[in-house]
């Protein structure tokens, strides 16, 4: 396994994206790190911060489909999968497949379509497959939901149940732009114009080799253990009512190997793990106390300050 190609990588996608969102290195580094772990991500920040953009610019660099959905009370799971027509000049039912099936689906504002509607992307996040009347469709190889949702309104949203929040492999808040970064914006115009003459910048092969080679970084055991240790301190926390998930310590370790290769290292340090732990585990915890935005988040990070980070893996 040859770590440059991996840090060669990296910097052609920030580089590719920061041509229209300006100073957001480290959420585009997470972004692909959660695309080559095959995942998914939940954006959560205020309306106007780019998140859509950011997406967009995402999808044009690795040369991805691209499909944004707007979620609304009144959408069907139909309207998100497909469904199974009558055409009457054939005389035969068609299907027609739904906005799902691309490779980079924003979700905008899920929380504002209903349970049974958010429900419907489970199987495709979950499994990389959609049925529909029976017939099982698969998805791209480089399938994933990016939704977004707005933290600071509850009127007229359902609120994503916690089962629903473990399908996210990263949960990711970009933002306010630097100011000196705003600026540059606003005299661009917003960066519209630069997103039209975005290029794909990483080949098909490249990302396969990447997603196939992620898997050779080296956890030691006692990184690997640390990253039980958090869990088992999440399960065993008087705040919290459900701890993380077996698949969310699958998530922190993929994730870990990414990001130390990422880092130029062909092994994990506990430091990744510790880096990465908030934006992985953070949002699958289910807390005793109604919590208000980012409030959730501290009470993890005060939780994961106070377990031990081995000192020696060697």
């Amino acid at each position: 396994m040859d770590i440059t190609k991996f840090i060669e990588f990296r910097e052609k996608i920030t580089d590719n994206c920061n041509k229209v969102i300006l100073g957001k290195e480290e959420i585009i580094e997470r972004l692909a790190i959660c695309f080559l772990c095959g995942g998914h991500v939940l954006l959560e920040d205020v309306p106007g911060t780019g998140k859509t953009m950011l997406l967009r610019a995402f999808a044009k660099t690795i040369g991805g489909d691209f499909k944004r959905m707007q979620f609304t009370p009144d959408i069907m799971p139909s309207d998100v999968t497909g469904i199974n027509f009558f055409n009457m000049k054939s005389g035969e039912f068609e299907l027609r497949k739904g906005p799902v099936f691309t490779d980079i689906l924003l979700a905008d504002e899920i929380n504002r379509a209903t349970p049974r509607t958010q429900a419907s992307l489970l199987e495709a996040m979950a499994e990389g497959q959609v049925t529909i009347d029976g017939l099982t469709c698969a998805m791209t190889e480089n399938f994933m939901v990016a939704a977004t949702q707005n933290p600071l309104e509850s009127h007229g949203t359902f609120p994503l149940p916690e089962a629903q929040l473990d399908r996210f492999f990263m949960r990711l808040a970009p933002g306010y732009m630097e100011r000196e970064d705003e600026l540059k914006v606003m005299e661009q115009g917003g960066g519209a114009g630069g997103l039209a003459g975005l290029a794909c910048v990483v080949a098909p092969e490249e990302i396969a080799e990447r997603k196939r080679e992620r898997h050779g970084v080296i956890v030691h055991k006692a990184v690997a253990g640390y990253i039980m240790d958090i869990i088992a301190a999440t399960r065993g926390s008087a705040e919290i009512r459900v701890g993380a998930s077996t698949r969310g310590a699958i998530a922190l370790y993929e994730a870990a190997q990414v990001y130390a290769a990422f880092s130029g290292r062909d092994y994990v340090l506990p430091e990744d793990v510790k880096t990465l732990a908030p934006c992985i585990l953070a949002h699958r915890l289910n807390y005793r106390a109604l919590l208000h935005p980012g409030e959730g988040e501290a009470l993890f990070l005060k939780l994961l300050s106070q377990v031990a980070v081995p000192t020696e893996i060697i």
